[in-house]
């Protein structure tokens, strides 16, 4: 019985560490390097975080999802890590162009960097959601509850915002509806981009066409 709750402490201490570096390389980072490269000029770089920031708008979705208590939000946040991680390493015109610049480039370091980190951080997630399959289809469990704590700052960010423009609390029901809706959105989009514009441009990014801002 000890052993089990030192294991579960462990388990919750690694779970809020995760969050807290995924608050970190999800979005604090990314934001810079994107900034970063616009400064620069750095089409590649501007690309590639473009790319990002359209896929991580899913990681969003799933924060939402767990303000609504939605049972399947864990399985959501991991496949946002996933489709993330992915997105980043993808583009071989891309990952030639980082490849070519010598290391002493502050911004392509950092950019290769917060690659990797972020890499770590979806396995990580992946890893954590194997200790804890259940929770992947349904959250709403006692023993789920670490992976919902995180979104309650959020829940509350967004209450105070939603109560100043509206008037009204943001309950469940409408993280719930919201969260669902931006989902088929966004799943009726990647559909969309994959059976459409990936057969055409394949793994080729195209950023040498990509305008600066």
């Amino acid at each position: 019985m000890l052993m089990r709750k030192i294991l579960i402490s462990i388990s919750e201490f690694f779970n809020w560490i995760t969050f807290q570096l995924s608050s970190i390389f999800i979005v604090g980072v990314p934001l810079s390097i994107l900034i970063w490269s616009i400064n620069k000029k750095n089409k590649a770089i501007q690309k590639l975080l473009k790319i990002y920031w359209k896929i991580s708008i899913l990681f969003f979705i799933s924060l939402i999802l767990f303000i609504g208590d939605v049972n399947f939000s864990l399985l959501i946040l991991i496949i946002s890590t996933f489709l993330m991680t992915i997105c980043i390493w993808l583009w071989t015109d891309i990952n030639r162009e980082l490849e070519g610049y010598k290391l002493r480039d502050a911004l392509v370091l950092t950019t290769r960097v917060w690659r990797w980190a972020l890499t770590f951080i979806s396995m990580s997630f992946l890893i954590q959601s194997f200790q804890d399959f259940s929770c992947l289809i349904s959250i709403n469990s006692e023993e789920c509850s670490k992976w919902s704590e995180p979104s309650e700052n959020l829940s509350q960010l967004i209450n105070q915002l939603f109560n100043f423009l509206f008037g009204a609390n943001f309950t469940e029901q409408t993280a719930k509806f919201i969260g669902l809706f931006a989902l088929l959105i966004y799943v009726l989009g990647l559909l969309q981009w994959f059976f459409v514009k990936l057969p055409k441009s394949g793994r080729n990014s195209g950023f040498s066409n990509y305008e600066y801002y």
